[in-house]
């Protein structure tokens, strides 16, 4: 399968230029303003991004700091392209993420090299990513993914004004399970539980982890708590359906997972209505802590309810208003 390259110009001579030069080498989709070159991103991440600087409404500057912000996307190497040499002009666009800047009007060989170099860098980068953010046993990301993740995911949230979900998911009765069937059955269990969990998820930003023994969490951006609830009624249903036999559970004959969820959302603590907009006023890290806890406290509540079952309760200082 060959790279792909998402060129975002309002430039038709621009565009036909590097359809050229890279059609040949590269899968190439092309944008001509920076809100169809987020859409187009988002949908199926590129290889890299030629990013022209100057664009009717969201400027390049502007679509390249929004790229950066998406988890599926943070990786993704933007090369500016501009018709202005300055050092400022540069400076700005490595500050927001950019590696590297190309003289309007492309020259064939310095384009050719520059793209091939970047492309060959970010397969090695993606290799490496891998190897760091990859649980070795279930193949989804690892607790250190999650941990990088989360907080970026905050600062979005907070930065654009849109909700963000965290689901904590629980196999029930994993150490009697264990015990019955031996840890090789075990280590199949969790691997089962993980891919009925990536099932579930369907758009880029999502992100599914492992978080520690037979505990895993759910990352949703753009999603509110009766969102969150909705995905944590489906992911009970994707385990249920793998139909691996538990034999040492009350609470199912199957495998089963217990799931709390919380959400940082227009009804949340420290949310402010001003006519219709809605302005979130907590810091980064009260976000993330009250994500976490909150998810926290419900799946105990869960378990404590009999287990098999996902609770994303609202917080009590809203269900009390």
């Amino acid at each position: 399968m060959r790279d792909s390259v998402l060129i975002v110009d309002d430039d038709v001579n621009v565009i036909v230029a590097l359809q050229v030069l890279l059609g040949a080498a590269y899968a190439l989709r092309v944008a001509r303003n920076g809100a169809d070159a987020l859409r187009l991103a988002q949908a199926d991440p590129p290889d890299l991004v030629l990013l022209d600087v100057e664009m009717p409404g969201l400027d390049g500057y502007e679509v390249c700091a929004r790229l950066k912000e998406v988890p599926a996307l943070a990786e993704v190497p933007v090369i500016f392209l501009s018709q202005h040499h300055d050092d400022a002009a540069e400076l700005r666009g490595l500050a927001v993420g950019a590696v590297d800047f190309i003289a309007k009007p492309p020259r064939g060989p310095v384009v050719q090299a520059r793209i091939a170099t970047h492309v060959r860098m970010k397969r090695m980068a993606d290799a490496l990513r891998v190897a760091a953010w990859i649980d070795g046993l279930t193949g989804i990301a690892n607790r250190r993914r999650w941990d990088d993740v989360l907080p970026r995911e905050c600062l979005r949230a907070l930065r654009n004004r849109r909700a963000l979900a965290v689901l904590m998911i629980d196999v029930d009765h994993f150490k009697a399970y264990n015990d019955r069937h031996g840890h090789a059955a075990g280590d199949a269990c969790l691997r089962d539980v993980a891919q009925a969990l990536q099932r579930c998820v369907h758009r880029p930003a999502d992100l599914v982890a492992r978080y520690g023994g037979e505990e895993f969490v759910m990352l949703l951006p753009d999603t509110d708590l009766a969102g969150a609830q909705a995905m944590g009624e489906r992911v009970l249903a994707e385990v249920s359906a793998v139909r691996r036999v538990h034999g040492a559970s009350s609470a199912s004959p199957w495998v089963s997972v217990s799931i709390g969820g919380s959400a940082f959302d227009a009804r949340s603590p420290g949310w402010q209505r001003d006519g219709d907009a809605v302005r979130a006023d907590l810091s980064a890290r009260d976000a993330l802590e009250r994500l976490s806890s909150q998810a926290d406290t419900a799946l105990y509540e869960a378990k404590r309810q009999g287990r098999a079952r996902c609770l994303c309760p609202w917080p009590t200082e809203v269900a009390d208003a």
